[in-house]
């Protein structure tokens, strides 16, 4: 991109998140070649205690890193967006609260419980839709030149909606692909920039269709590895995809899996655990929440200047890697290859051009060019592409502010398969999320354009 020679004005909306300060850690390890002037650190009323004790904690770490970055902490949002290079979006319509909803109400139905995918994960990309089009059109206005990095969940369904229905520059991204190639390089022993992952599919539905060290393909070994690791390496080997499959159902796919698979793919299993915790410890978000109480606690600590270790409990691994190196790629037209949220545009030739996929792409100042899958892998194709029609549904229903529409990709949802269920956890995600789910009763309102790929 364009360097004026005044640095970079960031804008963090969600800038009271406990994640902030993970994403500020990142900025200042960047600092010799990411001039960052400005971050803006926006946040709504409800969050103005914790924005102010963020940005205070961030205005400390940042004189320890010895930057002379200006730290604002904002409620207005017009004047945190103008005049933007980067707005990266982490923020959580209904707030922890709306989270445990997410999770508890399809359990009664006998369904997974889960904030970004399934119907929790529906119900939370139904709150966020409207709320990311209103920004967008302040962007579009405000900071028209800037990208917007999507961080928020769920981000492929998130993504799909910026990118089909306002004028943005945007990218989404997850943490998972980050983490999976870390995980491979920890189970190996090498550096992680050794490590290479070819990762086909949807967010939180990519499969990693081959992984290189220094160049050469090693999936087989990986696979291989299933049947043969033990002791400590079995360990490593779990965290590349949070499960330790079944050596035969790896050797069947001939890929590896990403964190969320397990409830595709271990489904009863994996309901029989969620059933089992919430009943011990109601849902993970009351966990987050307790998790969040205590860093807090540490991040209001005056003597605290750095990112302490605890964060790591919250989950987002690599945050601020994944986000700050791709900030980076960007503004120094490094032409990267990172895994990425973008527009299809026939990366895979079998699913729709205007589809939002997760791929490799290569980054630089013109943003995001997806490397060439061609057909997805047989074995998975029809799962993804069931997963992505229930999420162009979905962003269909926010955009036409219609319940006969919400109703139709709850149906839709691989996680539902019974009308009468959906309709009634429909009707109940409506009546519990009030005021924010209200739109879908009403009658259609204005329709965001949609943009010509």
């Amino acid at each position: 991109m364009e360097h004026d020679g005044k640095g970079i004005k960031v804008t963090v909306i969600g800038g009271g998140s406990s994640y902030t300060p993970e994403l500020v850690d990142g900025i200042l390890r960047r600092k010799d070649t990411l001039p960052v002037r400005e971050l803006w650190l926006l946040d709504i009323p409800e969050g103005e205690k914790k924005l102010s004790v963020i940005a205070a904690f961030a205005g400390r770490m940042a004189k320890k890193a010895g930057s002379g970055i200006r730290i604002y902490p904002s409620l207005d949002r017009r004047a945190a967006l103008e005049g933007a290079d980067f707005v990266l979006s982490q923020f959580r319509v209904g707030g922890l609260a709306g989270r445990a909803r997410d999770e508890a109400i399809p359990l009664k139905y006998g369904i997974i419980g889960q904030e970004t995918t399934g119907p929790g994960g529906y119900a939370y990309a139904l709150r966020t839709l409207p709320v990311i089009f209103d920004i967008c059109r302040d962007i579009e206005e405000l900071s028209p030149r800037a990208w917007l990095i999507n961080f928020t969940n769920p981000a492929g369904i998130i993504t799909e909606g910026i990118l089909n229905y306002t004028g943005v520059r945007a990218i989404g991204l997850c943490n998972g692909p980050i983490t999976t190639k870390r995980a491979i390089a920890a189970l190996l022993e090498v550096e992680p920039q050794r490590i290479n992952a070819e990762f086909v599919g949807l967010n939180h539905m990519s499969f990693v269709r081959d992984v290189t060290l220094d160049g050469k393909s090693i999936i087989n070994d990986l696979i291989d590895l299933y049947e043969k690791a033990e002791g400590e390496a079995r360990e490593k080997l779990k965290l590349v995809s949070d499960v330790l499959w079944d050596p035969w159902f790896i050797r069947s796919l001939g890929m590896l899996t990403n964190f969320y698979h397990r409830y595709y793919f271990k489904c009863r299993a994996m309901l029989k655990e969620q059933e089992e915790n919430y009943r011990q410890n109601g849902s993970r978000a009351l966990v987050v929440q307790e998790i969040e109480r205590k860093l807090f606690e540490l991040y209001a600590d005056k003597s605290v200047d750095e990112k302490p270790a605890e964060l790591e409990q919250r989950g987002g691994a690599y945050y601020s890697e994944a986000a700050v190196a791709l900030i980076d790629a960007i503004y120094n037209d490094r032409n990267e290859i990172h895994t990425v949220n973008v527009l299809n545009r026939g990366t895979i030739s079998d699913l729709p051009y205007n589809a939002v996929i997760e791929t490799n792409a290569l980054i630089g100042a013109a943003g995001a060019s997806p490397l060439v899958i061609g057909k997805m892998p047989e074995k998975v194709a029809g799962l993804i592409g069931y997963v992505k029609t229930y999420e162009q549904l979905a962003v269909k229903a926010a955009v036409n502010r219609s319940y006969d529409d919400a109703l139709a990709a709850m149906i839709s949802n691989p996680f539902v398969n019974d009308y009468e269920t959906a309709k009634t956890m429909m009707d109940e995600f409506i009546a519990a999320h009030k005021p924010l789910l209200d739109y879908l009763a009403k009658s259609p309102g204005r329709i965001p354009r949609r943009i010509e790929t």
